[in-house]
This record gives C-alpha cells, sequence and structure tokens, in this order.
C-alpha cells in the first residue's frame, strides 16, 4: 500500500519507561505554502523529546509531516500546530521543536517552541 499524506499520528508503548531517554528526529524535507505568496517554504524540523508512555511511529510521522505540503502556514504558526499535535498524540515529558526555514527574500527564520509536563524535573541536561 504505497503511503500518502494524513493528519492521523500513530504511537507506540515505550519500551523503557524506567529510563528517561532522549529521541532526536531530523526531517530535512518539511515544506508548507506561505499563506501571503502561495509560493513554497521549505525547512529541516528537529524534533526532540523524552517520552512518557507512548513514543511516535515513525511512518505516520512522515505522512504528518508531509500533509501540510500544500496547506499555507505562518512558520510560527505551523510550528506550534505540530507541537501542539504531538503532545496530544504521544504525552511527552518534554518535547522540542525546532524549524529551521530556508532563506526566502534574504531573511531566514527559525522557530523553536516547547513543551514540559507539569512537575517534570529533567535529569539530565538535554541541549536544545
Amino acid at each position: 500500500m504505497p503511503n500518502k499524506p494524513s493528519k492521523k499520528l500513530e504511537s507506540f508503548d515505550n519500551p523503557n519507561v524506567e529510563r528517561d531517554f532522549v529521541i532526536d528526529i531530523e526531517i530535512p524535507e518539511f515544506t508548507c505554502l506561505c499563506p501571503k505568496t502561495g509560493q513554497p517554504d521549505f525547512a529541516t524540523l528537529k524534533i526532540k523529546y523524552i517520552a512518557d508512555k507512548l513514543c511516535i511511529e515513525l511512518k505516520s510521522l512522515k505522512n504528518y509531516i508531509w500533509s501540510f505540503r500544500n496547506e499555507g502556514a505562518f512558520h510560527e504558526a505551523v510550528t506550534n500546530k505540530i507541537l501542539d499535535d504531538l503532545v496530544l498524540a504521544i504525552n511527552p515529558k518534554f518535547i522540542s521543536i525546532k524549524a529551521i526555514f530556508n532563506v526566502r527574500g534574504g531573511i531566514y527564520t527559525t522557530i523553536t517552541t516547547t513543551h514540559k509536563k507539569s512537575g517534570y524535573k529533567f535529569e539530565n541536561d538535554i541541549n536544545l
């Protein structure tokens, strides 16, 4: 069955709930459309999270990211939307998304957004 864009994020049980560990995901081919011009915007997404009970399933993440390809979105809005959807899907202890958008009109944009569970304290420095 071929892959297709999807807004559905799937998860699986964290295999090591007794230990905090950092999961780094890099997506170098994120694309959405500029809501003003309709031109494509390209970015590298860097997702870093500490799972609680669930981890994100990567094929569903790929199809989810693909679903933004034909949608108009400001950089700030789309980065925060992705964070919100991942928090809803896996409820991690901590998650950070850094969206590094390619140059457009001589301007680079980088958006970094984070979420931390209330009361969660890091045992290790995870260098954002």
